[in-house]
């Protein structure tokens, strides 16, 4: 929780940064720092070779990655990073619902309620975000909506994979490296990759913030693929959604906004779940 909060408070630092436009390499440099992380820590501490699941599985997943990722950064050029942050928990109910379809899990009624009410949270926040903020594009939220979707078939395959036999790191390195692969071919010749470069080259400040948050990914991602092994997809969206509340009081601490009831009429509906 610790290590996603300061990836959060990072994300949103270089969003903050002048002449930073580009949301969508947040996502590259995230799977630029979990592609070669991971590959290292697999070949020369693990000592793992080849794979266990077939290679058509890392294409699945890597389209989730890619597109959760992608609309989730894009959005941020849109909306501001509280809405897109809550909006992501609503990714709770589909990932419930995609559970039960790939992996057979079975969720009783009151544990829907409680999920739908957190969701419920989510349209008062985003109502306080268009109160506050007159520029907020409805492309904001069809992309975070968007990203929600894929994200909530991310954890439920990759669980399917670990139940096969497959390893953190093997589901690590192959999905991320596809990814990886598709976002830097499609970041160059957007110009976004090269403009990331070049802020980075005359900005000593940008730079350090992109390899801090670099390195930190990995770490954040690392200790979310152990929950995922361990515990489940769905528990690992649950305790994504409880330390949203740690990173929206980050953002309104070092980040200050424009304060609306609406806030806390959303955390008070958290706190009665």
């Amino acid at each position: 929780m610790i290590f996603f909060g300061l990836h959060n408070y990072l994300q949103e630092a270089i969003m903050n940064i002048e002449g930073f436009e580009y949301g969508v390499m947040l996502g590259t440099m995230e799977v630029l720092g979990v592609t070669v992380c991971s590959f290292l820590e697999r070949h020369f501490i693990a000592r793992e070779r080849g794979r266990i699941a077939p290679l058509r599985s890392f294409f699945y997943l890597t389209a989730c990655l890619l597109s959760s990722s992608a609309l989730s950064n894009i959005s941020l050029n849109y909306i501001n990073f509280p809405t897109k942050v809550v909006f992501r928990s609503c990714k709770l109910i589909p990932t419930m619902l995609i559970g039960s379809l790939i992996n057979g899990r079975r969720f009783s009624l009151s544990e829907y309620m409680v999920a739908l009410a957190v969701c419920f949270g989510l349209v008062l926040f985003a109502a306080a975000d268009w109160e506050n903020s007159p520029n907020f594009h409805p492309i904001g939220l069809i992309c975070v909506s968007m990203s929600v979707f894929a994200d909530s078939i991310l954890p439920n395959a990759q669980e399917r994979l670990f139940r096969l036999g497959s390893s953190r790191l093997e589901v690590t390195v192959f999905t991320n490296i596809l990814t990886l692969i598709i976002m830097t071919i499609s970041t160059y010749f957007s110009g976004d990759l090269m403009g990331t470069i070049n802020l980075a080259i005359s900005d000593r400040r940008a730079a350090l913030y992109m390899i801090i948050y670099i390195s930190v990914a990995y770490v954040a991602i690392s200790f979310h693929m152990h929950i995922v092994k361990r515990f489940g997809g769905v528990t690992a969206v649950l305790t994504a959604t409880a330390r949203k509340a740690m990173t929206i009081v980050i953002s309104f601490i070092f980040f200050p906004k424009e304060f609306s009831p609406f806030y806390v009429v959303r955390n008070n509906k958290r706190k009665m779940i």
